[in-house]
């Protein structure tokens, strides 16, 4: 009678597990080894994540002589990458009965080589592509944000201990990091990453130095190794470490003026260029990857000809787009929001984490539009950045994503459902913060950045490059435009397109959030009329407090009385400097700026749709109710809402908005925007609207125009 086993002594493979020409592990057997004859044997092959991808049984295993096993791996299974092996078996023959003890396991860890570099295109099927023959390649970018804003906004002077610690620590990513990960990519041709670094950074970073703060980490001429790699050059040309446009303080671009958009770029543009001797990027990349298509004409004032953005804003532009409920973190997509046509490769990602379904055909730069109200259109290039991937290449790289395994499900679906095109494949960024996380570890940039080169020299489905180069080789189509819904990044409350993130608080009777934007509302209108009678250094010093108050940061920590109170204490030493002169300016008649009028937002969300309740999602009321704030220096004398059918067919309604007085503050602003009100008509459908306000010198001012669905 056989001896029933106690102990699974080995698992032997063959000595190198590579990938072909294929890009996978050809077919591959496993031998286990046991004390004794194993009733019910089966080997299961995990992801690093621990998800089972396969599981080998029955016919699939053979007995051989001396207790061994021979488990058949098939081929096309598994890409390069790190994967366990769990080897098992039952004690009993009438398994269905075991106990747990009754089951007794080993594990393998096993890593899947690249393909080597000779590996040539004979050995690797072709695929039909749309558009005509070739191989299907997807391309990808990398980039990484770096970014400290000011501790206290009134005082940029101000430094304390915790200064030092914060800035300490990060002096790898800083200062060696990123000419690290540059030093290495000339092995790929078209390799490289974009970066973002905010000027109130790069400020505070140049005063450490020169007073050796931050314990001394930036001694010397911290930027020396940022040069370097700022200058090495792709074989198209292009850096290899290329600074993104960016807005000097990190300012939330969405909910600030058109005219401050363009200033926070242009004083970035000119801080990259003294500080690195390089001109930053036309790609801009908008601070917490937050964008509006009301953006888009502010952006090509300041010479911006592409924008990154958070794909699951494209995604969910679509008309058929596959809602997750709850899990997706977000309200289901405003119906106005979803003008795009519907596609049908809605992909559901394996070994990362993805709480809704991604569209591989939707990854790629496209041209985005927008609209004002008098029908001028604005187009400018769209850069995806993924979401899902991004999150999962933030902890670290190889380790914590499988690359070729991720990034292949999505070709896989482009080649399946036959949305391939070769003139624009697939282009996506990975993007983290570059400073802190295990995307920015001395690990990622260096060890993680030599593992990635290795695999993509041996798997040509793939390839690394910079957004510039991707743009010059494959430029989109300028005749196809698309909307995308607005949006920020997913550590932002899962950046939801009403921006709640920076509006926390704002249906209870007082919101901190809402009060930091009435408080630079009404800051926002001084500086503007200062600067346009005539300006002075003293409006440019309250111009730099305004610009510093637009930090994004100050609104994200929100809840805690440091954070809640910067934008005020801004906004008062602005007035301080400025007060009188304002005075002059409008008693004087010299008052020619028009009010200033802060994007407004709607509740419920979706009216007639849904909305958050109590832990749960639940029908919204039919009558939204939009809200703005509006401040001038001479008074505002009336404001009103104008409402036009999308199809433009019917007459604009026009409504008044309703004056609810100063928003109430609790942190000792001098000056406070109103807020104001109006109520949409139910049932209007698919609309468009805008806000016109005038002030008591008959200047005039309209917002932006928007779209919402009214059910």
């Amino acid at each position: 009678m056989p001896q029933i086993f106690t102990a699974i002594q080995d698992i032997a493979l063959p000595g190198v597990l590579r990938a072909d020409g294929t890009g996978f592990l050809p077919e591959s057997r496993a031998e286990l080894r046991a004390d004794g004859d194993i009733p019910f044997p089966q080997l299961i092959v995990r992801d690093s994540h621990g998800n089972e991808l396969l599981l080998v049984k029955g016919g699939a295993i053979a007995p051989a002589p001396d207790n061994t096993y021979v488990a058949t791996i098939p081929a096309g299974k598994f890409r390069p990458g790190k994967y366990r092996l769990q080897a098992e078996g039952c004690r009993r023959a009438d398994f269905e009965n075991a106990r747990p003890e009754d089951w007794i396991k080993r594990f393998l860890d096993i890593e899947v080589l690249p393909a080597p570099a000779s590996a040539n295109a004979a050995t690797t099927p072709r695929v039909a592509v749309a558009g005509g023959g070739g191989r299907a390649k997807l391309y990808f970018g990398i980039h990484k944000h770096m970014h400290q804003p000011y501790y206290r906004a009134a005082d940029t002077r101000f430094w304390d201990g915790g200064n030092d610690e914060i800035f300490s620590t990060r002096a790898g990513a800083y200062r060696h990091f990123v000419n690290m990960a540059a030093g290495q990519y000339p092995a790929l041709p078209f390799a490289g990453l974009s970066m973002s670094w905010s000027g109130s950074l790069i400020e505070q970073l140049d005063r450490a130095s020169a007073e050796g703060l931050a314990h001394g980490a930036f001694g010397g001429d911290w930027k020396a190794e940022l040069r370097h790699a700022a200058n090495l050059r792709t074989e198209g040309g292009k850096p290899r470490a290329d600074f993104a446009a960016f807005g000097f303080f990190h300012p939330l671009m969405p909910l600030i003026p058109a005219r401050n958009i363009v200033a926070q770029i242009l004083r970035h543009r000119e801080c990259i260029q003294n500080e690195f001797g390089v001109p930053a990027s036309t790609i801009l990349f908008p601070p917490e990857t937050a964008f509006h298509v009301r953006m888009i004409p502010a952006l090509l004032e300041a010479g911006i000809t592409g924008v990154i953005y958070d794909s699951i804003h494209r995604y969910r532009a679509c008309r058929d787009y596959p809602y997750a409920g709850r899990e997706e973190g977000m309200l289901p997509p405003n119906r106005a929001e979803q003008e795009n046509p519907a596609v049908s490769d809605w992909l559901q990602l394996r070994n990362v984490w993805a709480g809704s379904k991604i569209s591989p055909s939707l990854l790629r730069p496209e041209y985005v539009k927008y609209t004002d109200a008098d029908g001028k259109e604005f187009r400018i290039v769209a850069v995806p950045a993924e979401r899902y991937i991004g999150n999962e290449d933030a902890r670290g790289g190889f380790g914590a994503l499988v690359y070729p395994d991720v990034l292949g499900q999505v070709l896989d679906a482009l080649e399946q459902s036959g949305t391939y095109d070769p003139a624009h494949p697939p282009f996506f960024l990975l993007h983290s913060d570059g400073d802190n996380y295990g995307g920015g570890t001395d690990s990622y940039y260096g060890s993680n950045t030599g593992r990635m080169i290795e695999w993509l020299r041996g798997d040509p489905r793939f390839e690394l490059t910079t957004i510039r180069d991707y743009l010059d080789r494959f430029p989109p189509d300028p005749a196809n435009a698309v909307h995308i819904e607005p949006g920020s990044w997913s550590g932002a409350d899962n950046g939801d397109p009403q921006f709640m993130k920076w509006f926390s608080g704002y249906n209870r009777d007082y919101s901190p959030d809402l009060n930091s934007w009435a408080v630079l509302t009404a800051l926002q209108n001084a500086v503007h009329t200062a600067l346009d009678a005539g300006g002075g250094d003293a409006a440019r010093q309250a111009e730099r407090l305004m610009l510093t108050a637009e930090t994004s940061c100050y609104w994200y920590w929100t809840g805690q009385e440091i954070w809640d109170s910067q934008v005020t204490a801004a906004s008062n030493a602005a007035f301080g400097i400025i007060g009188g002169a304002l005075d002059g300016i409008v008693s004087g008649g010299r008052d020619t700026t028009a009010p200033t009028i802060f994007a407004p937002w709607v509740t419920p969300e979706n009216p007639g749709g849904q909305t958050w309740g109590n832990n749960c999602i639940t029908d919204a009321k039919r009558t939204g109710t939009v809200h703005t704030f509006i401040h001038d220096a001479s008074g505002v004398k009336s404001a009103r809402l104008f409402i036009r059918p999308d199809a433009g067919k019917g007459a604009t309604r026009e409504l008044p908005l309703l004056n609810k007085g100063p928003y109430p503050t609790r942190t000792g602003a001098r000056v406070v925007a109103d807020l104001w009100e109006a109520d949409f008509p139910e049932g209007l459908g698919d609309i468009r609207y805008w806000i016109e306000a005038e002030d008591n010198k008959g200047n005039v001012s309209r917002s932006a125009l928007e779209r919402i669905y009214l059910a």
